[in-house]
């Protein structure tokens, strides 16, 4: 799920009323002419959880599937979204990141009025839901789960996207040097919506984005980052601390993997402290490693410079902070449900607390 939707935004009228969006009987043609089983489409239905994205899971034949396709909203281009999502995970087939296995994927909108594909069911659960035996029972299991976030999201940085036939899916150059800017735009778009207190209600929001223009690493080595990579968007395995899959690749592009581990820090609760983003932690919590811990294990898997691990961390909060402001934004102007939003401001509010903790 996208951290939007992790911290509790409510389920669209669209995601309720999937039977209108994902027509049962053309699909069964589709997947005809794909050979993919054959007969009728049987049991469908949306699996639990939140997702602004319609996912359904079916059975045809022997085999279940799972369809993933956008939602009907007008302001943003979701098919394109799906096809991205379907090519990195094409991508990564042959690589030790553990993600859906992508089954076909169909680019074209004639079939279901908009992009989609087909993906292997995942057998997990999400820790941030609930923890299931032996997981809540035993410290040292959620010591080896912490370890397996950063694991999964290593061996994503590890792959080179070159040869994975992504060069094209981003422009790594000058990535960092767009962040700043990119994300205060964004921010500055929220000015449309009537009733929003506008971003000086976000103390420190001006001198995170100085420090991070003052502190910006001089180089970077490009790979594949997952864009929202966090305890909510990653399905953990019922026989062990292991991932099952890393999930929800709507933000996935080209740029600097280490971001990834920034966002992982910015959103994990601190000791003291608690979390930035409540709804991104698991209960109970004892025995997950340490902040420092992470970044410890992140290094013995990578030869990238870690020296600047503060500025990618203060990056993802500044970024996530923006984004979930958005919903505040919506909400002022009665496009979102102000609950919600107030939720999510405060949420932006730590954020930009934790950010100007470590900047010191």
């Amino acid at each position: 799920m996208t951290t939007a939707e992790s911290e509790g935004a409510a389920p669209s009228p669209a995601l309720e009323a999937w039977r209108e969006l994902v027509d049962l009987d053309r699909l069964a043609l589709w997947m005809d002419e794909q050979g993919l089983e054959s007969g009728p489409i049987l049991e469908a239905d949306r699996p639990p959880g939140g997702t602004q994205n319609i996912l359904v899971k079916f059975r045809r034949g022997d085999r279940w599937f799972m369809l993933r396709r956008p939602p009907l909203a007008p302001r943003m281009n979701g098919s394109e979204t799906m096809r991205r999502e379907a090519r990195v995970l094409g991508a990564l087939a042959r690589s030790d990141v553990p993600h859906p296995r992508l089954i076909a994927a169909c680019p074209q909108e004639d079939i279901l009025g908009a992009a989609f594909y087909l993906m292997e069911p995942i057998d997990g659960f999400n820790a941030t839901v609930a923890l299931p035996s032996p997981h809540r029972d035993d410290p040292a299991i959620r010591r080896e789960m912490g370890f397996s976030l950063v694991d999964g999201v290593a061996a994503l940085g590890r792959v080179d996207h070159v040869a994975a036939g992504l060069s094209d899916f981003g422009r790594a150059d000058g990535f960092l040097e767009r962040q700043v800017d990119r994300w205060r735009k964004q921010l500055a778009s929220y000015a449309e919506y009537e009733g929003w207190e506008g971003p000086g209600a976000i103390e420190g929001v001006d001198d995170v984005a100085a420090w991070l223009d003052a502190h910006r690493p001089a180089s970077f080595k490009p790979g594949i980052i997952h864009g929202d990579y966090h305890l909510a968007n990653v399905i953990y395995r019922f026989d062990s601390p292991a991932l099952a899959a890393i999930v929800d690749w709507e933000l996935t592009t080209i740029g600097d993997p280490l971001l990834d581990m920034g966002w992982i820090l910015a959103t994990w609760p601190l000791e003291g402290k608690g979390a930035a983003t409540e709804h991104l932690s698991v209960t109970p919590w004892e025995g997950f490693p340490t902040a420092d811990e992470l970044v410890a294990r992140y290094a013995s898997q990578t030869e990238r410079d870690m020296g600047h691990m503060t500025w990618y961390a203060v990056l993802a909060c500044y970024k996530l902070g923006i984004i979930l402001e958005g919903t505040h934004a919506r909400a002022a102007a009665g496009k979102a449900a102000r609950e919600t939003g107030d939720a999510l401001h405060a949420h932006t509010l730590s954020l930009f607390q934790r950010a100007l903790h470590w900047i010191g």
